[in-house]
C-alpha cells in the first residue's frame, strides 16, 4: 500500500480523497493555488504546498510543479481526482517515468478510451451497442456528408471533451457549419485538441451510467448504476442510484456490457461506462477513466468506499469481495449545490456568511465549504453535493426535500430552490423523466 499520496486537485474531491487516505493510514500531500491558500483541503492534508497562481493552467495543471512537490514530499502516488489531470495519458506516462504511481487505469487505456471516437470503435469490437456515427471530421464538407448519411438531428462532439464542453446538437444542414466551427474552437481552448466527430442524436432518452471497479488480476465488479438524465447544457445536476424505470432484464444486459468492455480493454481501478437508454435498448456513449463527481450516490447504496478501493486496486491489492456482496436494495439521490443565480444561471462569488449543513440518518454533504469561506471566480461553480439514502425511492425523495429545506447558505447565490422544484415535479417523482426534463422544469 502507498505510504504517502499527493492529491493533484482541489475543493470537494480533494477533501474526499484526504478523508479516505486518513482512514487507511496514508499520509497526504495537498497542492493549492494562490486563490486556494485558505482552502479546506490545504488545511486537512499532512503537508501543503502552493504551486502557482489562481488560474488552473498556472497551478492545478502545472505538471512540473506537481511532480516537484511529489518528489520533495516523498509521495509514492498521485491521486488526480476528477477533471484537471485525471484523464491525461501524458501525465500518467510522466508519473511512471518519475517512479510515481498515478491512481487510475494505465496510460494506454486512458488514451484509448479518452478519444471518444476510438472508444466507440473499441466498444463496438467488444460487442457493446453504439449509435450511428462518424470518424474524426477533417473538413466542413465531410461533416455535411456524414450528417446527411447519419440523418438529422446529430450531435457534434469533441473527441477529448468532457464536463459538458465541446458538444452541440445540430438539427439541420444550415446549422452544421457554424456549429462545427464553434465546437472545434471550444475544444481547442478547453482541451488543446480540436478534433471532432458526429453521432446520431437520440431524443427522449435516459442517461444511465454503470460504475465499475476492477483489479490488476482481471476481476471486475459492478457497483451499481446511476440515472444522470437531469442535465442543463450537458452538465449534470441530479443523480440517483439505481436508475428508476429500468427493468431488471435491461439492467443486467447493461451490467454485462460494461463488464465485458472493462475486461476487453484490461481496465483497472474505478471507472464508469455511460449509456443512452431508449425504451428497451441502450447505446454506449463514453467511458470515464476516473473517479466521477457522482460516485458518492453509489457509495450510499452499495456500502463500499469507492475511493478507498480505487487506491487499493491502484496499489495492486486484489478485490476481496464478490458481485453478490454488493448491496442493491436501497435508493439514493444526489443534488449538486452550485454557486449560481437561479434565474440567469450565472456563477456567483462572495463570502459565505452563514452555513448550516443538514444532518440526520443517511444524509451526507460532500463539500469543502466552511463559514467565511470566500468563493472565488476561478473554478467550477459546484460548492458541494447533498446526498440522501432511504429504503425506497419515495423515501429518498422525501428525505431530500427535508434536507434541502434545512440547508442554509448565505452570502453566495445558490441553486437550492431549483432542486426543490425537481423534487416536487410530477415527471421526476414518477421516474419517467429523460434528458429533456430541464427544459420543462426550468422554463
Amino acid at each position: 500500500m502507498f505510504s504517502k499520496i499527493l492529491i493533484a486537485n482541489r475543493g470537494e474531491v480533494a477533501v474526499r480523497i484526504i478523508r479516505a487516505c486518513k482512514e487507511m493510514g496514508i499520509e497526504t500531500v495537498a497542492v493549492y493555488s494562490q486563490a486556494d491558500e485558505n482552502s479546506l483541503h490545504a488545511e486537512m492534508a499532512d503537508e501543503s504546498y502552493c504551486i502557482g497562481g489562481p488560474l488552473v493552467k498556472d497551478s492545478y495543471l502545472n505538471v512540473d510543479a506537481i511532480l516537484t512537490v511529489a518528489a520533495r514530499a516523498g509521495a509514492k502516488a498521485i491521486h488526480p481526482g476528477y477533471g484537471m489531470l485525471s484523464e491525461n495519458p501524458e501525465f500518467a506516462v510522466i508519473c511512471e517515468k518519475n517512479g510515481i504511481a498515478l491512481i487510475g487505469p494505465s496510460a494506454e487505456v486512458m488514451e484509448k478510451m479518452g478519444q471518444k471516437e476510438l472508444a466507440r470503435k473499441i466498444a463496438k469490437d467488444a460487442g457493446v451497442p453504439v449509435t450511428p456515427g462518424s470518424g474524426i471530421l477533417e473538413s466542413e464538407e465531410e461533416a455535411l456528408e456524414e450528417a446527411s448519411r447519419i440523418g438529422y438531428p446529430v450531435i457534434l462532439k469533441a473527441r477529448a471533451g468532457g464536463g459538458g464542453k465541446g458538444i452541440r446538437i445540430v438539427r439541420s444542414a444550415e446549422e452544421l457549419v457554424p456549429a462545427f466551427r464553434q465546437v472545434r474552437k471550444e475544444a481547442l481552448i478547453s482541451f488543446s485538441d480540436d478534433k471532432v466527430f458526429l453521432e446520431k442524436y437520440l431524443e427522449g432518452v435516459k442517461h444511465v451510467e454503470v460504475q465499475i471497479l476492477a483489479d490488476k488480476y482481471g476481476k471486475v465488479i459492478i457497483l451499481g448504476d446511476r440515472d444522470c438524465s437531469v442535465q442543463r447544457k450537458n452538465q449534470k445536476l441530479i443523480e440517483e442510484c439505481p436508475a428508476p424505470v429500468l427493468n431488471e432484464k435491461l439492467r443486467e444486459k447493461m451490467y454485462e456490457a460494461a463488464g465485458n468492455l472493462a475486461a476487453y480493454v484490461g481496465y483497472t481501478t474505478v471507472g464508469t461506462v455511460e449509456f443512452l437508454v431508449k425504451d428497451d435498448s441502450f447505446y454506449f456513449m463514453e467511458m470515464n477513466t476516473r473517479l466521477q463527481v457522482e460516485h458518492s450516490v453509489t457509495e450510499m447504496v452499495c456500502g463500499i468506499d469507492i475511493v478507498e478501493w480505487q487506491i487499493r486496486t491502484a496499489a495492486g491489492v486484489g478485490i476481496d469481495f464478490s458481485q453478490e456482496d454488493v448491496a442493491r436494495k436501497r435508493h439514493a439521490i444526489e443534488c449538486r449545490i452550485c454557486a449560481e443565480d437561479e434565474k440567469t444561471f450565472r456563477p456567483s462569488v462572495g463570502k459565505i456568511s452563514l452555513l448550516h449543513i443538514p444532518g440526520g440518518v443517511d444524509v451526507r454533504f460532500d463539500s469543502a465549504l466552511y463559514q467565511n469561506y470566500e468563493v472565488s471566480p476561478y473554478y467550477d461553480s459546484m460548492l458541494g453535493k447533498l446526498i440522501v439514502c432511504s429504503d425506497t425511492r419515495e423515501g429518498a425523495i422525501r428525505k431530500m426535500k427535508c434536507a434541502l429545506s434545512e440547508f442554509v447558505l448565505v452570502g453566495v447565490d445558490n441553486n437550492r430552490h431549483m432542486h426543490m422544484r425537481f423534487m416536487e415535479n410530477k415527471q421526476f417523482v414518477d421516474g419517467s423523466y429523460d434528458t429533456g426534463i430541464c427544459r420543462k422544469v426550468l422554463a
